[in-house]
Formats: structure tokens, C-alpha cells, sequence
């Protein structure tokens, strides 16, 4: 009941983020997601629930759990999901050379901003107890996005630091809003200078969120199971679940691993579920019945568990149990928000590419949000992906492997295997190496456009 109710209340949350969208200004013109809009009446209302006293039967830390589970959930159906549509045509060295300058950059601020938010959080956490090591959960938020903000917090928290989940999903959370609130108005005085080459107008079914019956053309998908029999819905989730399991056998596999790394990559269930898929996959394809899938379904069932992750990671935050360290989280994501916005738009002017413009753009919201935030500003300067840079976003996850020493620096530290001036020692390291593969790989190189008239 617990689980449900909690559903339900963020489902009322997502529909009146979509009247709000549709019927005020400020939201429409900044392209505000309902999702988010959602997210912080929901944010209000669960905390104006817990000042009053009020007990609706849920509790903030059951959201914390939903984003969780939401998570695995996502990166399982995006695993699941068939390569089957692919850009004909493009620069394909254009195409690789922006994936991985982009995956980079990524991985330049997965190392950076955990620095950063160290380093403050070691300045003035002393006087409301704030321990250094939350200022590493940052870049898990920011760079991540919620799912795997609480996924890792959650480790954290097995570590024995208390409130790391909660305090990773508030990062998160703002984390959504600067994405929009400062990748919106860059996109619009990009288009007011001319930088947009393949800009559409933003028509109003754009800017209200929705579409009216004459409108709606296209169909969502196809069937590919017999309703009498099954419902293609229920296949595909059916798969999710089977991966779902397969996901808990690897965990406890690799609890079998010695040390931090048993109980860190046991932990990790959106890793665990991203292998099972594969190999769900796989054996679908031998088994020669991968026509049953629908591509557009199961991109849809991503994208239902990208709203509800976004809705619940702000309705999971409760400033009552943050109280004393929020200031120092507002203080610590503004100064992340700063840097990431300088990191993005120094750096991707500098790709080397006709759609750097869009590449900028997209790399500011994936490293506030997620891949999803990207394509979304993209989608404001290039409506009808004329160019590769969205396709680019959704490859350059590959590339973000790279930051697996950092995640792996940070995790020993919060399991105490390792010191924090180690760490801090090791994460300069890794800041130093990305920067000298964009050097040799020649993605640093000159600005291709200039803001200025």
C-alpha cells in the first residue's frame, strides 16, 4: 500500500506539472518539463506534510527507494532496446570524434566536481556536521542524474554515512532545475546570434506540452503479440522482469569478490541490470524471436521511468532531516553548476565540428541531468536532429566507462580502504589524464563559434 499510495500522490504531482505547463507562461517559455514542475509541488507538498504533522501513510525514504528501483528498471529497458534505428549519411568521423570528445568532457567533471564539492564541504561542514566525504556524492547527481544519485548514496549508506541517499537525490534534484534554468536561455541567445543552423520555430504545441486531437498523427507502436494471448506491453515488462532476476544472481556473484569491490559492485543493481539485459538479449537473438520487440515501446517504457525518477527524487527530499546541511548543498551546487557551466561551454566550442553549438548545449544538460535533459535542450536548436549531436549523446555512454577509476577511488574511500588525501591525490590524476586525451586526441582545440555578435 505503502509503495502504491506513494505512486499515486506522484502521479497527481506529474498531472498537474502538465496543467501548470500548459497554462502558465514562465514554464512554457523555459521549456520547463512537467516532470520537473511536478517535482517541486511534489517537493512542497511532502514537507509541508511533515512540518504539519499530517500522515498520509508514505514517507520521504520510500521515494528514495522508488528512484532506486526506477533506476535499475530504466537502465535495464535501455539495454533491452534494439540499435535498429541509425543515422544514414552523417560524417561518421565527425560523428565518432564528437561521442568521445563528449564522453570526456563527461568523464573530466565525473573527477572534477567531486574535488570541488570536497574541498567546500570540508571548509564549513564542521559547524553543522557535515562530514567531507558527502561533498563526493555530487558529481554521482549531477553527472548521473537521480537513479544512480540514490544508487550510490544507498552504498554510501552501507559504509555507515547516514543521510548519503537523500543528500545525493537533493543534488540531484537541483541539479534538474539549473539544467533547464540555465541550458534554456544559452539555447534561446544561441538562435537570437545565429549559432543555430537547422532551428525550427518553437510552435505552441511546443511550448504547452501536449497535443490536440487534430495534432496527434503518429501511432506510438506495433503489436507484436496477440492480445487474445498476450499483450506486447506485458512481453516486454516480462522481459524486464526475467532480466530483473538475472540482475540479483550477478549481484551475488560478485559479492563473492574480496574487499569494497564485493560489496560496491554487488550494490550496484543498475550495472547488474544492464549485463542481464545483454545477455537477455542475446539469447533472445539466438533464439531467433527478436522481432518480437518493439524499439519504440520499449523506448517508451524508458522514458515513463525517466518522469516518475525525476517527480520522486524531489518528492524523496526532506528538508526536515537536511535542515542544518541544506545551505551547504545549495552553496556546493551553485558553485558545481558554475563550473560545469564554464567546463561545458569551454570546452565544447572546442570539439572541432560543424555542430559544436548543439554539442555545447547537449553536454551542459547531460552533466546537470541526464542523457534525456541533453537531447531535450538539443531538441530546442535542432527540432528535426539534422545533426548527429543526439546520437552522439546516447553513444558517448560507452565512452563514460572511462570513469571507472573515479567512482572506484571514491567508493574505497567511502568504505574507509583508502584516505581522503589518497583519494584527493587520485582524482587530480584522473582530471590530468582526460585532460591530456583531449589534448592528444585533438578535441581541445580552437573555438569553431563565438558568442559575440
Amino acid at each position: 500500500m505503502g509503495v502504491m499510495s506513494a505512486f499515486g500522490f506522484a502521479s497527481v504531482m506529474l498531472c498537474l506539472g502538465m496543467f501548470f505547463r500548459a497554462k502558465i507562461s514562465v514554464f512554457r517559455n523555459m521549456l520547463m518539463p512537467a516532470s520537473v514542475i511536478a517535482g517541486v509541488i511534489g517537493f512542497i507538498f511532502m514537507n509541508v506534510l511533515a512540518e504539519t504533522g499530517v500522515e498520509i501513510g508514505i514517507q520521504s525514504e520510500t521515494y528514495t527507494e522508488i528512484v532506486n528501483q526506477l533506476f535499475i528498471i530504466s537502465f535495464i529497458s535501455i539495454s533491452l532496446t534494439t540499435n535498429a534505428a541509425q543515422k544514414e549519411g552523417g560524417d561518421v568521423k565527425n560523428f565518432a570524434k564528437g561521442t568521445f570528445a563528449m564522453g570526456i568532457i563527461w568523464c573530466l567533471l565525473y573527477a572534477v566536481t567531486p574535488l570541488v564539492g570536497t574541498g567546500i564541504v570540508a571548509l564549513f561542514g564542521g559547524k553543522v556536521g557535515m562530514d567531507a566525504v558527502y561533498g563526493m556524492l555530487v558529481q554521482f547527481a549531477f553527472c548521473q542524474g537521480p537513479g544512480q544519485a540514490a544508487a550510490y548514496g544507498m552504498i554510501f549508506e552501507q559504509y555507515g554515512w547516514e543521510q548519503a541517499a537523500m543528500t545525493a537525490v537533493t543534488f540531484s534534484a537541483i541539479g534538474f532545475i539549473v539544467a533547464f534554468a540555465m541550458g534554456v536561455p544559452a539555447a534561446k541567445l544561441g538562435i537570437k546570434r545565429g549559432l543555430a543552423k537547422y532551428c525550427g520555430k518553437i510552435d505552441e504545441k511546443t511550448l504547452k506540452g501536449y497535443l490536440n486531437r487534430n495534432e496527434q498523427s503518429e501511432y506510438m507502436m506495433k503489436d507484436t503479440t496477440c492480445g487474445s494471448n498476450i499483450e506486447t506491453l506485458s512481453f516486454h515488462f516480462a522481459l524486464i522482469g526475467v532480466s530483473y532476476l538475472l540482475a540479483v544472481l550477478i549481484g551475488r556473484i560478485f559479492s563473492y569478490l574480496p574487499g569494497f569491490l564485493g560489496t560496491s559492485m554487488s550494490s550496484m543493481m543498475f550495472m547488474n541490470g544492464m549485463y542481464a539485459a545483454y545477455i537477455v538479449r542475446y539469447i533472445i537473438k539466438k533464439l531467433h524471436i527478436d522481432f518480437l520487440q518493439e524499439t519504440i515501446l520499449q523506448n517508451k517504457i524508458t522514458s515513463w521511468t525517466a518522469d516518475y525518477l525525476v517527480v520522486c527524487s524531489f518528492m524523496a527530499i526532506a528538508v526536515k532531516m537536511l535542515k542544518d546541511w541544506l545551505p551547504l548543498i545549495l552553496i556546493v551546487s551553485i558553485f558545481i553548476t558554475l563550473i560545469t557551466f564554464a567546463v561545458c561551454f569551454y570546452f565544447g566550442q572546442r570539439i572541432g565540428g560543424q555542430n559544436d553549438f548543439e554539442r555545447t548545449l547537449g553536454l551542459y544538460g547531460m552533466c546537470t541531468g541526464t542523457v534525456p535533459t541533453g537531447v531535450a535542450i538539443v531538441r530546442i536548436v535542432d527540432p528535426d536532429f539534422k545533426t548527429t549531436t543526439s546520437l552522439e549523446l546516447g553513444a558517448c555512454n560507452l565512452i563514460m566507462l572511462a570513469s571507472t577509476p573515479v567512482y572506484l577511488i571514491i567508493l574505497a574511500l567511502a568504505a574507509g580502504s583508502i584516505k581522503m588525501t589518497v583519494a584527493i591525490y587520485g582524482l587530480l590524476i584522473c582530471v590530468i589524464v582526460y585532460l591530456v586525451i583531449l589534448k592528444l586526441t585533438k578535441c581541445w582545440g580552437k573555438a569553431t563559434f563565438r558568442w559575440e555578435r
